[in-house]
């Protein structure tokens, strides 16, 4: 049986995730990057004074440490007790995430923020938190439960699809927001007055690129939340994290467009950061559902059982 103490601190290293991506938006968003310029100290100490942009700056450093800890101890932990070996070579992978990605923030702050440096700490931030929610699926009860029952392949292929799609469009929103093409295109729904606007400039490009692959996603995310509800005999399992993507979806569309009319204020625009990686997330915990291996266990098992009894009588037909 998994553990639930390795589940439950599983949980909550993906939450505290969450709330460093949304600190490390906070960052972004009010302009703090480089209010500490050394690493990995702050103006040569552990604890600066926590004024101006180094509150936020330094406060990211320290939810950062506090992350890279609490993986640290998720990822012995599993060494030490869980038996599932796919569940250890996730949780080496996370460890070696959390350390990289410390690694490219240092470089970010040492290098003046480079846009690519940045770009790639915000997408390996993503791919952490989803190594995390994976580890919180795959360490629940209902990983190892046979009995519950298993999705239909069609959920499977959509809800891997709409994973794949935010994330990419995680990428650009990234690419976006460390070439300051945020507000290249200032007006919504219209871009630039216009359905298509001058793409000559580049940012204006990467913006609308932006916007017209949340179309596409929206789209995605409409067909797997309708796939999952639809499932028979999905029960809770499914249709929670299928309304909850619904939700976020829709949350998520309504920040975009106050980010743009409110000229990247900072509670919508980090909030848009923070809702995108948790979209993520859900869309991951569905996916990771409709995948569970343990239905197709259960059906061989059963099968197992079937013909046992047959090879049985047919041994001792043979001995009679």
């Amino acid at each position: 049986m998994p553990s639930r103490g390795i589940h439950r601190f599983a949980v909550l290293t993906a939450s505290a995730t969450l709330v460093l991506i949304f600190i490390g938006g906070l960052v972004t968003s009010t302009g703090s990057g480089l209010a500490v310029p050394d690493w990995p100290l702050s103006y040569g100490q552990l604890m600066p004074p926590m004024v101006g942009g180094v509150f936020y700056e330094h406060g990211h450093r320290m939810a950062a440490a506090t992350v890279g800890l609490m993986t640290t101890v998720l990822a012995v932990w599993i060494f030490l007790r869980e038996k599932r070996r796919f569940i250890g070579w996730l949780a080496a992978t996370a460890l070696a995430a959390v350390i990289a990605q410390g690694m490219l923030g240092g470089l970010t702050v040492l290098l003046l923020l480079p846009p690519a440096v940045s770009v790639l700490h915000a997408c390996l931030a993503q791919a952490f938190f989803c190594l995390t929610v994976a580890l919180a699926v795959v360490t629940g009860p209902e990983w190892a439960d046979d009995a519950a029952p298993h999705a239909p392949g069609n959920l499977r292929g959509i809800a891997a699809a709409a994973t794949g799609a935010i994330y990419v469009q995680l990428i650009l929103g990234a690419v976006m927001r460390h070439t300051g093409a945020g507000l290249a295109i200032p007006d919504f729904p219209l871009a630039l007055g216009r359905i298509v606007p001058p793409l000559a400039d580049p940012k204006v490009a990467i913006h609308f690129a932006h916007r017209l692959w949340a179309l596409a996603v929206a789209g995605i995310v409409a067909a797997a939340v309708a796939r999952a509800l639809k499932s028979p005999g999905a029960g809770a399992r499914l249709r929670v994290p299928a309304i909850l993507m619904a939700v976020l979806a829709a949350v998520q569309i309504a920040l975009g467009a106050l980010t743009v009319l409110t000229a990247k204020a900072v509670v919508p625009t980090t909030s848009h950061v923070a809702t995108g990686a948790a979209l993520l997330g859900v869309s991951l915990w569905l996916t990771l559902r409709s995948w569970r291996p343990g239905a197709r266990a259960a059906r061989g098992g059963a099968g197992a059982a079937r013909t046992a009894p047959a090879a049985g009588r047919h041994a001792q037909e043979g001995a009679a």
